[in-house]
């Protein structure tokens, strides 16, 4: 049977792409973006799936901005554009090689396309989350979507992946993901992206 690219917590990991300070003033909708990654970072964490959080040379492009909320984890620091380092590699194996990846970050173009394609390649099913992805351009990052949809990725978005995770009001702990889905997700220029379907 085809797969239909239902999200579950097992076998799934959550990977986060460059979400670093110098990225901050030229992505566009980058504090929306950053939002959303942040309530799906939350999500995961409270549902017990693992993150995995890199940065792009850090060196020069600074650390992860605090306000995603994952200085408990130890970034995988790397030059090449996807996520797929060594080290991450190392991390997937010791996971037990998860079948699944939710995928936020920047740029869309560039680390999230790259990443994508190796792990649809390896026969990764992968879930993009339009709304916590982006790029410093809005051309870039709408054809990027466009490109990774056709490539066999699952467009999706953070308050969609909250509930497909739980998938029951009478979940455990849907009350907690329940309080994360309070506010709808800020507007992240989208629309423009769906009325050209």
């Amino acid at each position: 049977m085809a797969s239909i690219g239902r999200l579950l917590v097992k076998d799934s990991v959550l990977l986060l792409c460059d979400m670093q300070e110098k990225f901050r003033p030229n992505i566009v909708h980058f504090t929306n973006i950053l939002s959303n990654a942040a309530r799906v970072l939350q999500a995961c964490r409270i549902l017990g799936i693992p993150p995995i959080l890199t940065e792009q040379y850090p060196r020069g492009l600074g650390p992860t901005v605090p306000e995603l909320g994952a200085s408990d984890l130890k970034p995988h620091e790397k030059t090449q554009f996807s996520m797929l380092t060594e080290g991450v590699e190392k991390e997937l194996k010791a996971l037990g090689g998860p079948k699944k990846a939710i995928l936020c970050g920047i740029e869309a173009q560039a680390c999230i396309a790259c990443t994508t394609y190796d792990l649809l390649e390896r026969g990764m099913e992968v879930h993009v989350v339009a709304d916590a992805v982006s790029s410093r351009s809005q051309t870039d990052r709408l054809f990027a979507l466009s490109r990774l949809r056709q490539s066999g990725a699952y467009l999706t978005t953070t308050e969609a992946v909250l509930l497909q995770l739980v998938q029951d009001a009478k979940h455990p702990n849907f009350k907690e993901i329940q309080k994360l889905l309070a506010h709808p997700s800020p507007d992240t220029g989208l629309l423009s992206f769906f009325s050209s379907l």
